[in-house]
């Protein structure tokens, strides 16, 4: 072996070793957290009760438990876990997709308005009082919200057949400027009650989880998180450069449409059940490329294992923590993530020999 070959295939080595630690962690982590999130709460369940519960569901064995509490984990607890398991790998997913297309470390969902548009069209549902379609309403108006802002901004940021980033980036500024003034419109229409579920909603929480609203979002994760990892190499390649990019046969404008799409299907759909939970699309990428690299192989997979394990231990920390009360989980993901993209932006600012 000559040393060139030493000196390329090392570096290698150490990262898929890296890669293989990490989601070897994270899964650990992941089915540590589970239990014990379904243990947890008002009414504790020890864990070997829903170890039991859930043997004796899936017809391994175990033993059903007491009528109160197989109802609190099979009606409460584990459609909440669920829940945020889906929520947390979508969102994680979207921001390492949104990072790869614009190619910088600071882009989140948010980024290009989804949140906000979806936000927009949860809260004209509660400030209108509409309800055709049940409790379906909310959650589908947020997301057809959603997925409108992507089209619309996607669409004014086109010029001569193509979509410079800047403009895309600067665009969604300006449509979540509008998104929050229409979210301000909405509440100032709004009665005393609709002002409060309104709130509520904004801060983000997984309280009200329910089977039908895992059903309800479990389509649109799971088609995401399918479709993402089979574009890896291709943001790899985008990460060159655009012009770089094509001439290796990527097909940039149509690559950067398609995955602003799926973008907006996964967040869409996790902010119409949720409400608005930030930094989890930002962080989870971020840390992971800090760690394992910017290869996309293995970034897009793992920031939605890292998205679902961040999302699930910040809900068991906002329900246990200020017990009996529950804080709302967007508030914890802010409170957790505005400290580090500070000195994330820090950071990008000293490599660029800016301020700090």
């Amino acid at each position: 072996m000559t040393v060139l070959e030493t000196t390329v295939e090392r570096p290698i080595r150490r990262r898929h070793t890296t890669t293989w630690l990490l989601t070897t962690t994270l899964a650990a982590t992941l089915l540590a957290l589970i239990p014990l999130a379904a243990a947890t709460g008002a009414y504790p369940v020890p864990v070997t009760d829903v170890l039991a519960s859930v043997q004796h569901r899936t017809g391994l064995g175990g033993t059903e438990l007491d009528r109160v509490a197989e109802s609190v984990l099979w009606n409460v607890r584990f459609p909440r876990i669920v829940l945020a398991l889906l929520i947390g790998a979508s969102l994680g997913c979207a921001g390492a997709l949104m990072q790869g297309v614009f190619g910088n470390p600071l882009a989140e969902p948010s980024t290009i308005g989804v949140s906000l548009g979806a936000a927009v069209g949860a809260v004209a549902s509660i400030s209108l009082g509409l309800n055709f379609l049940g409790t379906w309403t909310l959650p589908s108006m947020a997301f057809v919200a959603g997925l409108g802002t992507v089209l619309l901004v996607y669409a004014m940021s086109r010029s001569g057949g193509r979509t410079e980033v800047v403009t895309l980036i600067l665009m969604g500024i300006a449509v979540n400027a509008f998104a929050g003034a229409l979210i301000g419109l909405f509440i100032f229409l709004a009665d005393t009650a609709a002002v409060n579920q309104i709130t509520f909603w904004q801060l983000g929480s997984l309280a009200q989880s329910t089977w039908p609203k895992v059903l309800a979002v479990l389509p649109c994760a799971a088609a995401g998180l399918v479709v993402a990892p089979l574009y890896a190499r291709r943001l790899d390649l985008l990460a060159l450069g655009d012009r770089p990019a094509r001439h290796l046969g990527v097909e940039v404008e149509r690559l950067r449409i398609l995955l602003m799409f799926v973008v907006a299907l996964l967040t869409a759909a996790a902010v119409s059940v949720s409400g608005v939970i930030g930094f989890v699309g930002l962080v989870v990428p971020h840390l992971l490329r800090m760690v394992a690299g910017p290869g996309h192989r293995f970034l897009i997979p793992g920031s939605a294992l890292g998205g679902a394990v961040v999302l699930l231990a910040a809900d068991l920390a906002a329900r246990t923590v200020a017990a009996p009360a529950e804080l709302p989980l967007g508030v914890l993901t802010a409170l957790l993530g505005s400290p580090f993209f500070f000195w994330l932006l820090r950071r990008t600012r000293r490599r660029q020999g800016g301020w700090a």
